[in-house]
């Protein structure tokens, strides 16, 4: 069984000088991982993810996770080797198919069906893994030999066929986690599913019931592959009034129940020690030992980290 790794999502960047002190703070309350979403409105992921593994001594930084759609693989080759350098090899690559039709409208950028996003999002793995493993562009060559340039690749060698950085793929659906299942190191699940006959991007938190279902079709479609299974934390309160908490959330989420919501791995409620205890039990359940929180709560979990190092 793995170890518990624990990450944290960034939600902004307000300056240079903050920036680095919340990641130094992150790495001191026993964080392993700084991650960076790509939305519009939102910090640009690779230059920050550069700026706090500048900042820090061990931290790892990932995106979590890049819009395939919004990349051009080439280009994205680009920005991946040359951030995996830049922080010494700690860079970790998470890819999605894309779920929020304003920002496609925004960027003028076509909403393609699901599994054509899906069908992108495979292509752009695929090209990645060619770009990284190749010789290099043919027609730099002689600009090569001249002063003796190295091809630019990544400095790891374990994701996208041994030849870049560790590759998580995240995702709700059957097409995108089969899709996981077999190509990525790390397999995300961030537990919101979109809600039937409403606006794309309108989500609802997942049942435990779900997740263990979720997570059964991973493994299936893996096969002898053993992918690490990463876990986004939704919500986390820690109070000594577990239920009564719990019953205030599913006033806000009318799709769970009471014990739905104490059940779900996807919300953490309860005191540290109760916190603790259900993510040793969810390890045990369904396998997750990545556990990452929103920002927002960083400070608040810090603690459970302790209780299970």
């Amino acid at each position: 069984m793995r170890d518990f790794r624990f990450g944290f999502n960034v939600f902004e960047v307000r300056s240079r000088e903050e920036f680095a002190a919340y990641c130094r703070r992150a790495e001191e309350f026993g964080y392993d991982v700084a991650l960076m979403p790509d939305h519009l409105g939102a910090p640009a992921p690779f230059p920050a993810l550069v700026a706090a593994a500048e900042a820090t001594e061990r931290l790892r930084v990932g995106t979590f996770v890049l819009n395939a759609a919004f990349w051009n693989p080439h280009l994205l080759a680009r920005e991946i080797a040359t951030t995996d350098r830049l922080t010494g090899g700690r860079l970790e690559v998470g890819l999605g198919a894309g779920h929020m039709k304003w920002e496609f409208d925004a960027a003028g950028l076509p909403w393609w069906p699901f599994g054509e996003r899906v069908g992108h999002l495979e292509r752009t793995v695929e090209e990645l893994a060619g770009v990284f493993g190749g010789p290099g562009y043919p027609e730099q060559e002689p600009l090569r030999s001249q002063y003796g340039m190295e091809v630019l690749r990544p400095v790891q060698r374990h994701g996208f066929g041994g030849h870049g950085p560790p590759l998580l793929v995240g995702g709700t659906g059957d097409t995108v986690l089969r899709l996981a299942a077999r190509r990525a190191d790390i397999v995300g699940l961030a537990g919101t599913q979109q809600v039937k006959g409403r606006p794309p991007g309108t989500f609802t938190i997942g049942t435990a019931g779900q997740a263990a279902e979720r997570v059964a079709f991973i493994r299936e479609h893996a096969g002898d592959r053993d992918p690490e299974l990463n876990l986004m934390v939704q919500f986390v309160v820690v109070t000594d009034d577990r239920r009564g908490t719990a019953a205030q959330v599913a006033e806000r989420l009318p799709n769970l129940s009471v014990e739905e919501v104490l059940e779900t791995p996807y919300l953490l409620i309860g005191t540290v020690e109760q916190m603790a205890e259900r993510l040793r039990e969810n390890r045990e359940r369904y396998g997750f030992t990545y556990i990452t929180v929103q920002s927002p709560f960083l400070d608040a979990f810090a603690p459970v980290i302790g209780h299970l190092r």
